[in-house]
């Protein structure tokens, strides 16, 4: 009985290692992570004054546009090798967009009280 427990523990151990090695190997959690990369850097932008309200705003809708890819491409349970491109040049040019609405001179202005 003890080495049926065991056997049984150690090979869903090994069934959701390999899941997670899929989902990780081929763009599941890779993607949600860059997402969540890009959206604390426009939060910081904000927070910091590099980025005005109305660049947040365009920005966050790339975010939006760029989830509903993922949703779409993961709605079929597998993501093909086009959709996972198309997500990754999206996310692309959605750092770079962050990278110029920092780095420009528009800067939110507001009075120190110090």
């Amino acid at each position: 009985m003890n080495r049926t427990v065991i056997a049984a523990v150690l090979g869903l151990v090994a069934s959701t290692s390999a899941a997670s090695a899929y989902d990780g190997w081929y763009g599941g959690s890779n993607i949600d992570r860059r997402q969540a990369r890009q959206d604390y850097r426009i939060h910081q932008g904000v927070r910091s004054g590099e980025i005005t309200r109305r660049e947040a705003y365009r920005l966050e809708r790339e975010q939006a546009h760029i989830r509903h890819m993922e949703r779409n491409a993961k709605a079929d349970g597998y993501v093909s090798h086009y959709e996972r491109d198309r997500i990754r040049a999206a996310q692309n040019a959605a750092g770079r967009h962050i990278y110029q609405q920092s780095h420009d001179r528009n800067q939110r202005w507001y009075r120190r009280w110090w």
